[in-house]
């Protein structure tokens, strides 16, 4: 009678840790994940804006697709043409699509 005893009360300890740990987890809500607060920047706030009828091809290399050749055309090209007039002119100068017009639309001005 002792062991059955021992066995239950044993037994009764056992199951009931299991069921107390389980209550603790889901009544717990979930705690947010720490680098969804953090603000990322966005890409006008980490970058300057681009003024392209007046940067120079150093300024220019920082847009996005661009690198030294092209930012030469574009220079180029605003010295033969007089400057830009909008930005979507931009997309006249070789080497220069509409996607890259588009990926730096929000940085570069006139």
């Amino acid at each position: 009678m002792k062991n059955i005893l021992s066995a239950f009360v044993f037994a009764a300890v056992a199951f009931s840790s299991s069921v107390f740990a389980a209550d603790s987890q889901t009544n717990t809500p979930a705690k947010p994940v720490a680098a969804a607060s953090v603000a990322k920047p966005t890409a006008s706030a980490s970058q300057e804006s681009v003024n392209i009828n007046s940067a120079d091809t150093q300024t220019l290399t920082k847009l996005k697709g661009v690198g030294a050749k092209k930012a030469e055309a574009i220079v180029a090209w605003r010295k033969a043409n007089g400057g830009f007039k909008s930005v979507d002119q931009l997309a006249e100068v070789k080497g220069i699509g509409a996607k890259t017009v588009e990926a730096n639309r929000k940085i570069m001005h006139i």
